[in-house]
């Protein structure tokens, strides 16, 4: 700082920082059709919400040796999800994801059909899980939505998107 007579100064500051910041999120798109016996689509919906086991899952997958199992089921129900499994699941409903998982760039594709017979009921509620066990931790993502009716003879299909941003 150069400082004359009169108290007057001049300063300089120069700064050069070579840090980023960059946050990222993980956001989720649910999407349900459902199929009547002739195969014609009867209804659409979406929804979706992130849970913390699924972020915590994805940043595991990272390490070296992951401590946490891969999601590869979902599960349906008749009430609203809680932060860790659904509210009131269908027995017989948790099944393996029967498509391969897919990802381009930061979106990751789930899918899973669920056949005639199987998640049968007044559907409002859908997870994706890392275990086979019914009703049974760690629920990744969960879905809560308007009645879809799925009667014995229909099918399911949830297509499932987690988008990393």
């Amino acid at each position: 700082m150069i400082q004359d007579k009169f108290g007057i100064g001049d300063a300089m500051s120069l700064q050069v920082d070579k840090g980023f910041a960059s946050d990222i999120h993980a956001t989720g798109e649910v999407t349900l059709t459902l199929y009547g016996p002739d195969g014609e689509v009867k209804e659409t919906r979406i929804a979706n919400t992130v849970k913390a086991a699924g972020l915590a899952g994805a940043a595991d997958q990272i390490l070296a040796s992951p401590t946490l199992p891969k999601p590869g089921w979902m599960e349906v129900g008749t009430g609203s999800p809680a932060a860790t499994l659904l509210g009131a699941y269908i027995v017989g409903s948790r099944t393996a994801m029967n498509a391969p998982k897919t990802r381009a760039a930061g979106v990751v594709t789930m899918v899973t059909v669920f056949g005639a017979g199987v998640g049968t009921g007044a559907i409002t509620e859908a997870g994706v899980f890392d275990v086979v066990t019914e009703n049974t931790v760690n629920m990744w993502l969960s879905a809560s939505f308007s009645v879809v009716n799925k009667a014995a003879g229909d099918s399911l299909t949830i297509t499932w998107t987690l988008t990393f941003a």
